[in-house]
């Protein structure tokens, strides 16, 4: 059987249970228009507490665009302790090249992309290249909305899968919050992918080297004291389990409409999960103190 979640209204109540956080950016800070009000005064609140906040994100971008963003949206970096992106992990994966599943991949790349963003890929020794005929491997950092459809990409993805070039995923959500509501992410142009026969390699929640590497940047301190908080289930609660991190559901994110249609609320969050390693340890409704 699995064991319960508990559900809580505000950190303070288990603030003597951790002494980091990772913490999660779209869906539980905000979703692209400006911090919670509320997640804005229990980041401060956890800063003033001592607690070492890191925000750990499913980007395809750089750290530092991550950081300059989410001060536009209002969260000023006095008041938590930097971000790693799964875009950064890949950044310097690559420059590196020590390790899978960076070696190896060759030097010329297909690069998709939010925005047309390049910096995963500046000050890098990479060409990228316009044609995926042209490419060693593709490398997935971002979609925008209107590419989101992953059958607009069957054509140039099933060339790339017939010259068995691999796809290396900078970000592995699989919804994202949209203009007109989740779509699909990169994670699920990455499923079509490997739909189409293509191999696809990760960085990124859940996937065990970003939660390393977090580790690493906080100076590696016992995984029990350290606290995920994130919207999904797949990415957030089931690194941070794997990890062997405490790790709390923020309800109102991407699982928001499945956990309003339980008919048994107080077993809701249980149900979606569906096993222990996806079951968080506790859940709030909106990030708070």
């Amino acid at each position: 059987m699995k064991a319960a979640a508990t559900a809580i209204s505000g950190l303070r109540a288990i603030a003597d249970r951790f002494d980091h956080v990772l913490l999660d950016q779209w869906g539980t800070l905000h979703e692209g228009m400006a911090v919670f009000p509320a997640a804005h005064d229990c980041v401060a609140q956890l800063h003033a507490a001592g607690k070492r906040i890191l925000i750990l994100s499913n980007s395809g971008k750089r750290a530092d665009s991550n950081q300059r963003r989410l001060a536009a949206l209002g969260l000023s970096p006095d008041i938590y302790d930097g971000v790693l992106s799964s875009g950064e992990v890949t950044w310097r994966g690559l420059q590196a090249r020590e390790h899978g599943p960076f070696a190896g991949l060759g030097s010329a790349c297909f690069l998709i992309s939010r925005d047309s963003d390049r910096s995963i890929v500046d000050g890098l020794d990479l060409a990228v290249v316009a044609d995926v005929s042209d490419a060693d491997f593709v490398l997935l950092a971002g979609l925008d909305d209107s590419a989101a459809d992953p059958e607009q990409w069957r054509d140039c993805l099933t060339e790339a899968a017939a010259r068995k070039l691999p796809m290396l995923c900078a970000n592995p959500d699989l919804v994202m919050f949209g203009v007109t509501g989740l779509v699909p992410a990169p994670g699920a142009l990455a499923a079509f992918y490997r739909q189409l026969g293509g191999t696809v390699m990760f960085v990124g929640k859940p996937h065990a080297p970003m939660f390393a590497a977090a580790l690493e940047r906080l100076e590696r301190p016992r995984p029990e004291r350290v606290l995920v908080i994130g919207d999904s289930l797949d990415h957030d609660i089931a690194g941070g389990r794997a990890a062997g991190m405490l790790t709390l559901l923020i309800g109102s994110g991407v699982h928001r409409e499945t956990l309003a249609q339980s008919d048994d609320a107080r077993n809701a969050t249980g149900d979606a999960a569906g096993a222990e390693p996806r079951m968080p340890h506790w859940t709030m409704q909106h990030l708070a103190w």
